[in-house]
């Protein structure tokens, strides 16, 4: 016997939200740090010099490397989709010609999301219960709710708003994990697009850097597969599941992406501290939903994101709280948290808002203050604090444009309060409004009023480029145990050829550079003369010191 569904939904409560405000909320989210930046610290610049290597025909397609040295940073299916837009679009800056696939990719994992959820919010075992005199929702109108909701929880995770534009080999196998997770949904209404999906999805994450975890979606796709034993599409998708892992282990082989990354002895805390902040606010709410719905746990719409979810949470469990594993789950915990929409007490609804309002409300007056102390010098106390963290040489520009943008999302934020704060706001998407449109506006405020600032900071430029009164263009750098964002910097901004090999087995230069950490002395080596110093921000930051041969081999 089915146990009741615990959904009671009107159809007033059915609305969807409006296309257009659901497509600026996208835009928001989406386009924000796509332009005028440039490649930032760590993974970013790192994943970006293989890929510019790529294209420029300075390193291998199969071993990728940077100034000689390969980096262990995934598969090589991102680099190559990165490396690909910049050969194809030569007339762009290669760091926005690689930004690009990687942005269009997560348009893709939010449309994924909606669809993904859209789908098992249709299945029977989802519907909300008939009411006793009618008025129920649709369920056409009731599945588009629900996937609003979905996709509001997704923007609204706290952990996808930086992974998320990075040019990363992690955002691919997010996608992987999307499109796998589109795939199960899609079994019984798209039967053809979901074999589609399910071919290209496990090859994709282990092209990505992740073999072991698509065997482990595999496995756990065949296993809800033969617990809906009463789902044909679901049955009928089992061999195509199988296959897809066969192209994944072959493509891990192919592409050397098979390696264990668990630890033996994980930090407790700070897998703690991600678990709670990463996915925060969707794991709340798929908490929720686990328990409203338990009598449903081995349901379609609630097994398919659950299963796609743990084996992500647990991944992160085993490689000691790696916040790029945990990644992974984010698009399950917002489907599962979707589903708590139909069933929250308005006190619960209330807290949610009122925490996103205050929170976020907080945190744009603080962009705002900050902005204004680096344009005018109110507050002093904050410029001056500024000033200190900054790095050396930074000059705030004004902008009316930019000023215009972010002072326009900011009327928005409190159009979008108000409306909310509002009576007779009847929409299952409700409470995830508010958290979703407040990441979006602090995403952009960040990266409108704080670009020039947080880009001066995180990036290498400002450094190189005073390298390069040093070094003339187009000398050849030893940079031995130099990390691989100095490589591409000095590659690429300041147009030098770099070895990063061991200072052993280098070859003949004129100039060596050496990262030396905090206020620690110059070291000497045998041979060179150590005469330049560059810091990437005052105080103890990091320095680079630069030497100049002084006797023959």
């Amino acid at each position: 016997m089915n146990t009741p569904t615990p959904a009671l939904v009107t159809q007033s409560s059915a609305q969807r939200l409006p296309r257009l405000a659901l497509w600026l909320l996208c835009a928001a989210y989406l386009l924000p740090g796509l332009f005028g930046r440039d490649p930032w610290k760590h993974a970013d610049i790192a994943a970006f010099g293989q890929m510019l290597g790529i294209a420029r025909g300075w390193t291998s397609w199969f071993h990728p490397s940077v100034a000689g040295v390969p980096v262990d940073g995934g598969g090589l299916l991102p680099y190559w989709l990165g490396a690909s837009f910049i050969h194809l679009l030569p007339w762009l800056d290669p760091a926005f010609a690689a930004r690009l696939p990687f942005a269009l990719l997560l348009g893709a994992i939010l449309l994924l999301t909606w669809y993904s959820t859209y789908h098992l919010a249709r299945t029977d075992a989802a519907q909300p219960l008939p009411l006793a005199f009618g008025g129920e929702a649709s369920s056409v109108d009731y599945a588009r709710a629900i996937a609003d909701g979905g996709l509001l929880a997704l923007i609204a995770c706290l952990g996808l708003l930086q992974l998320g534009h990075e040019t990363t080999p992690e955002l691919m196998q997010l996608g992987g994990a999307t499109l796998y997770l589109y795939a199960l949904t899609a079994a019984v209404p798209r039967p053809l697009s979901a074999r589609i999906a399910v071919l290209a999805a496990l090859p994709l994450l282990a092209g990505s850097g992740s073999p072991s975890m698509a065997m482990l979606y595999a496995a756990a796709g065949v296993l809800i597969s033969r617990l809906r034993g009463s789902d044909a599409g679901l049955r009928a998708l089992a061999p195509w599941i199988l296959a897809s892992a066969a192209l994944a282990a072959l493509t891990g082989w192919a592409t050397s992406t098979w390696a264990w990354r668990v630890h033996d002895h994980p930090a407790l805390l700070p897998i703690l501290r991600s678990l709670i902040w990463f996915p925060w606010p969707a794991w709340p709410l798929a908490v929720w939903t686990l328990w409203r719905w338990r009598g449903h746990l081995l349901q379609t719409h609630i097994a398919t994101p659950l299963g796609i979810a743990l084996i992500a949470i647990l991944s992160c469990l085993g490689m000691n709280g790696s916040d790029r594993a945990l990644l992974l789950s984010l698009p399950g915990l917002s489907v599962l948290a979707a589903f708590a929409l139909p069933t929250l007490k308005r006190s619960v609804s209330s807290a949610i808002d009122w925490f996103a309002v205050f929170f976020f409300t907080a945190c744009a007056i603080g962009i705002w203050v900050v902005y204004s102390a680096v344009q005018t010098g109110v507050p002093a106390k904050t410029a001056a604090n500024v000033a200190k963290l900054a790095a050396p040489g930074f000059r705030s520009e004004f902008s009316w444009p930019v000023l215009l943008v972010a002072a326009a999302a900011t009327l928005a934020w409190f159009a979008v309060v108000r409306w909310r704060t509002s009576r007779n706001r009847k929409a299952l998407w409700k409470s995830l409004v508010l958290p979703a449109s407040g990441v979006s506006l602090c995403w952009l405020l960040l990266m409108t009023l704080w670009l020039p600032l947080l880009d001066h900071g995180r990036s290498y430029r400002s450094q190189v480029e005073r390298l390069g009164r040093h070094v003339p263009r187009g000398e050849c750098v030893l940079a031995p145990d130099a990390n691989a964002g100095l490589l591409t910097a000095l590659e690429y901004f300041a147009q030098l050829r770099v070895y990063g090999g061991p200072l052993a087995r280098s070859p003949r230069c004129n100039y060596l550079v050496l990262n030396v950490p905090g206020r620690g002395q110059s070291p000497q080596v045998p041979g060179w003369v150590a005469f330049a110093r560059e810091r990437q921000r005052g105080g103890a930051s990091d320095q680079v010191v630069i030497y100049r041969r002084t006797r023959e081999d």
